[in-house]
């Protein structure tokens, strides 16, 4: 009434605000249910604010093919008539963030009425397309590329690529066609073709996979071939060179309950076959022994744990964008059985199992840590067997400084002269040539003290900085680096680029690294350029 009266005396009277709607918990503890579910997909720039609103973004903007709604629509765990769960839509939120083409993920509750609430969701693009020459140096060895990469075709979130590449192993002409979520299904599927200077490589899959925890089944069907030069390495040098040959294919069919309690459990059955062969090359410097050609063809059967715990990050391997950490148990444990019977060349138990888990350590600290197994077992006998583990902690100063830490450890048991593993340069031993060190055994430990500034240059790129001190050794077998078989460790520091804004959403490394302790004619100072994943 008090508010009619001033109205009719001519006083101008506020609107009262509107109640906040609630939180996701709130609703989902007041048992809501989804109505209308609205999915928003935004372009590259929000020309809306200030700091993007120039004529170059909305150029690129003008450009770019937005994601279709129907694409997103597709990838939501949830749809009208579910109830609210948190659970649900941070899985949702980590699917979608997976994707490349997807800048940013948001959930909005819009309207809130007779315990129904109307949900929109707002996507962000990338720019998708990739068109250019990139080049990269490690371990003292070159790369270059000229790529068309297509990330978000017509906004359908398929993958088309094609172009060259060029590394310290082959020239490579490659097409890549590639959908998660192809023909309007769940179905992902993979074509992939390489001609390359010493052979092709070609692979094509079509997977309908376990797309969320809940997923009751999955089926596919994948097949691969390669024809290419092998290289054995010693102290950063080429030493010997075989032909290898490989066909591979596989058919699977896997069924589980979903989430239980926390926990899910998967089962698939299928089968498999691989055919390896291997020939001295023309004009190439064969080892003195070959590895054992080798067709493998039989049944297996594979189950996989996962606990539903992951954790929601910022600036630990990205710059400035969230990032998703499993923390709960993870598991999968695969058998197979190759028998003659079925065209092997000779019977074998065929196994390989994975382990991980994340640890929360107070303060912010996290843990994480993986251990693999596979092999073969020949007549009683372990063959071809690796063993590896790792583990990664993350420890923040502050906002804008990180301690990392990383080791990683292998051993392999009764292997081929093409298993060795190897160190250097190209992984992980920043000061060395690449592939410096090979043996049965390998062990590397890593350090860095990270930095993660505010500079976002031009709306596009995060900078970031890391000192960083590498520790490793590889050693044992038939193919040591006489020259320096010991411990080796080099010190450093690097620049970050993150493309943040881009589908590549790749890491740009700069690093410089000085060895310690070299032998030879070993450089005093190694550059690193290098596009990778991550920090």
């Amino acid at each position: 009434m008090l508010v009619l009266a001033l109205a009719v005396h001519g006083v101008a009277v506020a609107e009262p605000e509107p109640a906040p709607l609630p939180s996701w918990a709130e609703l989902e503890a007041a048992h809501a249910v989804i109505g209308e579910v609205r999915v928003v997909t935004e372009n590259v720039f929000d020309t809306a604010n200030p700091e993007e609103d120039y004529r170059i973004f909305k150029w690129a903007n003008a450009l770019h093919i937005t994601t279709r709604p129907s694409v997103i629509e597709r990838a939501l765990l949830f749809k009208r008539g579910d109830p609210v769960s948190v659970r649900v839509l941070q899985e949702t939120e980590r699917n979608l963030r997976s994707n490349s083409y997807l800048y940013d993920v948001h959930f909005r509750p819009l309207a809130y009425h007779d315990g129904v609430v109307d949900i929109e969701v707002v996507t962000r693009d990338t720019w998708s397309l990739d068109f250019g020459i990139q080049a990269s140096r490690s371990g003292g060895a070159n790369s270059s590329s000229l790529q068309f990469t297509e990330r978000n075709l017509l906004g359908s979130g398929s993958t088309v690529s094609f172009g060259t590449t060029r590394d310290v192993d082959r020239t490579s002409n490659t097409f890549l066609y590639a959908n998660q979520r192809a023909f309007g299904t769940l179905a992902s599927v993979l074509l992939r073709h390489a001609s390359n200077s010493d052979g092709r490589n070609d692979a094509v899959s079509l997977v309908r996979p376990f797309y969320s925890l809940e997923a009751r089944w999955s089926a596919g069907a994948a097949a691969s071939r390669f024809d290419r030069t092998d290289s054995i390495y010693n102290a950063g040098k080429v030493v010997s060179q075989y032909r290898h040959r490989q066909h591979a294919g596989e058919v699977f069919g896997g069924w589980s309950a979903g989430l239980v309690d926390g926990w899910v459990h998967r089962t698939s059955l299928g089968i498999s076959a691989s055919d390896d062969a291997y020939a001295p090359g023309p004009g190439l410097v064969a080892p003195p022994r070959l590895p054992a050609d080798q067709r493998l063809v039989g049944p297996f059967v594979r189950h996989e744990i996962i606990e539903d715990r992951f954790d929601r990050q910022l600036n630990r391997n990205l710059i400035g964008r969230p990032e998703f950490f499993a923390l709960g148990l993870a598991s999968t444990v695969q058998f197979g059985w190759a028998s003659t019977a079925l065209g092997s060349s000779h019977d074998a138990l065929l196994y390989k199992a994975s382990i991980g888990r994340g640890f929360e350590l107070g303060l912010q600290q996290m843990l994480t840590a993986q251990a693999n197994l596979s092999g073969q077992l020949i007549g009683g006998r372990v063959q071809r067997q690796q063993l590896g583990a790792a583990a990664r902690y993350y420890r923040p100063q502050s906002p804008r400084w990180l301690f990392y830490a990383a080791a990683a450890g292998d051993v392999l048991t009764r292997p081929d002269i093409g298993d060795a593993l190897m160190l250097g340069g190209d992984n992980g031993l920043r000061g060395y040539p690449l592939r410096y060190q090979g043996g049965v055994r390998r062990a590397l430990f890593i350090a860095e003290e990270r930095f993660y500034t505010d500079v976002y240059v031009w709306r596009l790129f995060r900078i970031g900085g890391a000192a960083f001190v590498d520790t490793g050794r590889a050693w044992g077998g038939d193919n040591v680096n006489t020259a320096n078989p010991g411990w080796l460790s080099d010190v450093g520091f690097g620049l970050r680029i993150a493309a943040t804004r881009t589908a590549i959403g790749s890491v740009l490394h700069i690093d410089v690294a000085f060895p310690l302790n070299a032998k030879g004619d070993i450089s005093k100072a190694q550059l690193l350029i290098k596009t990778k994943a991550s920090f």
